[in-house]
């Protein structure tokens, strides 16, 4: 039973269904209960630093449930959409239950979308990856799938990642340079593997031609069935989803920096260059991102097996909670800069 404890982590659709149904003011439920609810049952529940045993890593590494709980938020996120857009089509919702239900929306596109398609972009079957870039569609984000693999983890902890968050850099000014920067590093990352595959810019293998034609081609068949207004929602709707993620990209690593060689080269990238949290709520509802050291020490490690590292440097707080910190740069700078380790802060400067 305990390996089904991430079913918790569709507890966010089903907010948003009950939100939907309700209408009213219960459409900013979602919201509510990712930003309010969740960080309150972070701090009432203890955390935990347990890893599992070899035994335990052998058994839930073959124990196909793991995957099959990921699967299936590709019926659930896109069951929501369609549904969603359907009843926005038909102008029964006041606007400001059409505000709510873009944020209810946009929080779904981003913890069951993104962040599964995040976990799934790093398997090495084909089937898991088609399943990423699908998920990443309705957030208009499908080159993270290029830049995060290609980018982030090679430059992580660098001034030169977009996705790693300046010393003292206010989250607002990161939600601008961030997704700009990485749409940008896609495109020329995109452009070196072309380059290196010697394959046209037309051909099946180029990600971002394919990636900028089926977004555009999802808007349109928005706008054709069912009209500007639905149109200007499952844009509205990507846009909070995205900027979810780039919240998440803001607590990940900001103010860890690598120590740059002699040679030039960056020292590789270990254990304390990632922020964690054991805070439980937290690490199920996000499929155990928040043990993002690990991670990155091994990317392709699934994300039941991901351990907890005593070097790495511990968050106070989960990143839900952490993410709604991250929106009070006054109260975020008081509580993290002084967590940062003090060679960090003298590579920034």
């Amino acid at each position: 039973m305990r390996d089904l404890k991430y079913l918790a982590a569709f507890s966010t659709p089903l907010v948003a269904v009950i939100a939907l149904y309700l209408g009213g003011y219960y459409t900013f439920l979602t919201p509510i209960y990712a930003f309010g609810m969740i960080p309150l049952m972070e701090l009432i529940f203890s955390q935990s630093t347990e890893n599992l045993s070899e035994e335990e890593v052998e058994q839930k590494s073959v124990n196909p449930i793991f995957d099959w709980l990921l699967y299936l938020n590709i019926p659930v996120v896109f069951g929501l959409l369609i549904v969603t857009l359907l009843n926005v089509s038909s102008g029964m919702y006041e606007t400001y239950e059409v505000v709510g239900l873009i944020f209810s929306t946009g929080i779904v596109l981003g913890s069951n979308g993104i962040n599964v398609a995040h976990e799934l972009g790093h398997r090495q079957t084909q089937y898991e990856q088609i399943m990423a870039k699908l998920l990443l569609l309705p957030s208009m984000y499908m080159h993270f799938f290029v830049e995060h693999n290609f980018g982030h983890h090679l430059h992580a902890a660098t001034k030169e990642d977009p996705a790693t968050a300046r010393y003292n850099q206010v989250l607002y000014s990161f939600w601008i340079t961030s997704t700009v920067r990485q749409y940008l590093n896609a495109w020329k990352i995109q452009k070196n593997l072309r380059q290196r595959g010697k394959f046209s810019f037309f051909s099946l293998k180029n990600n971002m031609f394919w990636f900028t034609l089926l977004q555009l081609t999802y808007l349109a068949i928005v706008f054709y069935f069912l009209g500007a207004l639905t149109l200007l929602f499952a844009v509205a709707s990507a846009v909070v989803s995205f900027l979810l993620l780039e919240t998440i990209n803001y607590i990940e690593h900001y103010g860890l920096l690598r120590k740059q060689l002699a040679s030039g080269r960056y020292e590789r990238v270990r254990e304390i260059h990632s922020w964690n949290s054991n805070h439980v709520i937290g690490r199920i509802v996000l499929y155990e991102l928040t043990r993002h050291s690990d991670h990155h020490y091994k990317a392709s490690k699934k994300y039941q097996l991901l351990d907890c590292h005593e070097k790495s440097p511990q968050m106070p707080y989960g990143y839900p909670t952490s993410m709604v910190l991250a929106l009070i740069p006054p109260l975020w700078f008081k509580i993290m800069n002084k967590r940062i380790p003090a060679e960090m802060v003298s590579i920034a400067n």
